[in-house]
Parts: C-alpha cells; sequence; structure tokens
C-alpha cells in the first residue's frame, strides 16, 4: 500500500532529507587521496547525531555502518572500512537519517582527485538520469515513466542500469511502497499523487547490468568489474509541483 504524506510529514520528511544532504556536502569536502571510508563513516555517524538525526542504515537488515561507500566497480551496499581512497577512484556514498521518527535518504558519487574522462563522462549521465527522472515524478505520470526515463537516457549513452535494485517510497519506514525500477516501459504502475515521497535512484555501470554480491553479504559489485555510479535524490510531490528534499538549492 502506498502511503501519501500529510503536509507535517512532509515537514518532517524534509529536515530529515535536509540533514541528509548537507552530511553528503561535508563528506565531499573530505574525500581525497588517502582517507579511508571507515574514517568517512565516523564523521557521518557523528554529523548526523550533532544534528539530532540518528543513521538510517546502522542495524538495519544488521548492516554495521552509517553510510554505504562503494568504490569503483563498487555499485551500492559497500561497508566502509580501513580500505584508503586512491587518486583516480570514484566512490559512490549513500546515506539514510531518520529524525523525528522519519527516513531521508540520498546518495552522489564523487570523483577522488583527478578522474580519467571515461569515469567522468559516467558520472555526468547517472546525474542526467535523475535528473530527467525527477522531471518525471510529477502528478499525471505513472511510476514506470520515472523508471524509463533513465533506461532510455543511460542506453543511448552506451551504458546499462543495475536491475538488482530499485528507488523507493520512503517515510516512517526507509523503504515503502512503490518499487522505482530503473528501467522499463513507459505508462505503468501506480499513478502519482500528492503525498507521495519517492526515493529515486539510478545505478548506472559502464559494462553490463549484472552484479555480484560478495561474501560479506552486503558489497554488490559489477559482475564485469566495470565502474559503476549512483546518485540518488528524495522528492516529495505536490498539488504545486516536485519538490527535491535533498537539495540544498532547491533544484
Amino acid at each position: 500500500m502506498i502511503l501519501l504524506k500529510s503536509p507535517r510529514e512532509i515537514d518532517l520528511l524534509r529536515v530529515a532529507n535536509r540533514i541528509a544532504a548537507e552530511a553528503l556536502a561535508e563528506l565531499g569536502k573530505l574525500i581525497e587521496p588517502g582517507i579511508s571510508t571507515a574514517e568517512l563513516d565516523r564523521f557521518a555517524e557523528d554529523f548526523l547525531r550533532k544534528r539530532g538525526a540518528k543513521p538510517a542504515f546502522k542495524g538495519y537488515n544488521d548492516y554495521p555502518s552509517t553510510i554505504c561507500a562503494s568504490i569503483n566497480e563498487g555499485v551500492v551496499h559497500g561497508i566502509p572500512s580501513a580500505r584508503r581512497l586512491q587518486q583516480g577512484d570514484i566512490v559512490s556514498i549513500d546515506i539514510g537519517t531518520v529524525y523525528a521518527g522519519y527516513h531521508g535518504d540520498a546518495a552522489v558519487t564523487l570523483g577522488v582527485g583527478k578522474i580519467s574522462p571515461e569515469a567522468k563522462r559516467l558520472l555526468e549521465v547517472t546525474r542526467e538520469a535523475l535528473t530527467l527522472a525527477i522531471a518525471k515524478a510529477r502528478v499525471g505520470f505513472r511510476v514506470s515513466d520515472i523508471s524509463h526515463a533513465i533506461q532510455q537516457h543511460v542506453e543511448a549513452q552506451g551504458m546499462s542500469v543495475v536491475r538488482a535494485f530499485v528507488g523507493h517510497g520512503i517515510g516512517k519506514s526507509l523503504h515503502e511502497e512503490p518499487q522505482i525500477p530503473n528501467f522499463g516501459p513507459p505508462g505503468k504502475g501506480p499513478l502519482l499523487q500528492p503525498g507521495m515521497v519517492l526515493a529515486i535512484e539510478p545505478m548506472v555501470n559502464m559494462g553490463t547490468w549484472e552484479i555480484v554480491i560478495l561474501e560479506d553479504k552486503w558489497t554488490a559489485i559489477t559482475k564485469d568489474r566495470s565502474l559503476s555510479a549512483h546518485f540518488e535524490h528524495t522528492v516529495a510531490i505536490t498539488e504545486e509541483g516536485t519538490e527535491v528534499l535533498t537539495s540544498l538549492d532547491g533544484q
């Protein structure tokens, strides 16, 4: 069942998601060659707690950390560790928050120092796919219009969309209905209505869409070890339009 949010609930979701966005912005300032993903994780948890929020991921299905940090061929759910970032890496940081019982969720992929033109293009295409998807997250469209916008753009650039993981509704629970795949035909699925709050998250691979899960039972990497990128915004659908709750500039 899709749970429509009241204006009061959207106010609380706005705070939870702004904290997530601010945390990602601060983490971005720390990313440089030599820093470990465990150090980023400690910073993130401290930042959230100082802002009156809690980590949403830590303890979720026994996940051990505040952020997911997925490097290079890492798609999602990379567990922070002592591994240090190197010049030319790309790293996807996914963060979830809980504020007053409501959840925030956002992700970004960043380059470590100077990255290759291919990696830069991957980040651009994934970011563009998210922008195009958000343009379809409006009253009157359907869930699969979001999905189709992502797939169409990504595949036109010779890249692939991950199929094993999806976007989702969000509210008092981190994952709510509807699921939002990053692929599929347009015009299918639930009709988008005011009060829906959605986490839209294209995951894009340079090579195959197939992934494998590592022995830690969390870390997902590309099957062909090609680079992967992940961007995520949480949006609220209203009568007036679509508000990107995880944007610091309102866009």
